[in-house]
């Protein structure tokens, strides 16, 4: 499975123009060999402009939707879409949507957990439903948003319901590089299976953003890694028959104890 990882410096407060770079770049890609997922960072459309999402934002969906879809079928290609600013009745979400080759949409996340760092807590609203498995031609996969690799209990519940590929939509800050490589690693290790992230470079209001997309096999094992601070696409292969082996060569999950692990 050939992936394609949009390392991307999003245009903060133009959905206009990153819709426009998005399309530009997809279609290079399909151009030069074709991959057969692509994968987009967090909060793509509006970039950390979160004063004026109110205003910026797109609503349910409305634009980013049928945008994907079209792509994702015209190119017959997947499409991890990243996440958006999103309004809904109650506020604004911070929302990921995934289709398949036919243009559908096949997943739907809302980030659970929301950044005090950047301020996200005054400006949207978190996750209310669990982080669900989705399948790509057969093969069961995760994702989450940036600040949520911080909880392993989200990416282990992916796990446990079969996730085989997890990927980590994000922009991840500069100030805190070694964390976004570590939390990666260690998700992969003990886990035992691919992780794979999209993260955005350039600045937005006073924050660099860390570029260093990565993709981690089952073993821990770091596959390919962006450039740091710059943009880029960052390409890779999957041999998803390493995380069965993974998985039979340190049965970690054979191995669980839940009833002692408390609440």
């Amino acid at each position: 499975m050939k992936y394609a990882i949009y390392q991307m410096d999003v245009v903060t407060a133009e959905p206009q123009a990153n819709f426009h770079k998005i399309q530009t770049w997809v279609e290079e890609q399909v151009q030069a060999d074709k991959p057969d997922v692509f994968i987009l960072p967090e909060m793509w459309n509006t970039g950390y402009a979160l004063p004026q999402l109110i205003t910026i934002a797109d609503s349910k969906g409305k634009e980013t939707i049928p945008f994907l879809s079209s792509l994702a079928k015209q190119h017959q290609v997947h499409i991890i879409g990243g996440s958006i600013a999103n309004k809904k009745e109650d506020g604004i979400y911070n929302t990921s949507y995934v289709f398949n080759r036919e243009g559908e949409l096949v997943h739907e996340y809302d980030k659970i957990h929301l950044v005090p760092m950047l301020d996200e807590p005054n400006y949207l609203q978190g996750g209310k439903n669990k982080a669900k498995v989705f399948e790509l031609e057969g093969v069961k996969m995760g994702l989450i948003i940036c600040y949520d690799l911080r909880f392993p209990e989200l990416t282990r519940d992916l796990a446990l319901q079969g996730a085989e590929v997890i990927h980590i939509v994000a922009q991840w800050p500069t100030s805190r590089k070694e964390h976004w490589h570590f939390l990666q690693h260690a998700r992969a290790i003990e886990n035992q299976c691919f992780i794979i992230s999209a993260n955005s470079c350039g600045t937005c209001d006073g924050t660099d953003f860390a570029g260093d997309s990565l993709v981690i096999d089952p073993s821990g094992k770091q596959i390919v890694a962006g450039d740091s601070e710059i943009e880029a696409t960052v390409k890779t292969s999957l041999n998803l028959t390493e995380v069965e082996k993974t998985r039979k060569r340190i049965p970690v999950f054979d191995s669980r104890v839940p009833r002692l692990y408390g609440v």
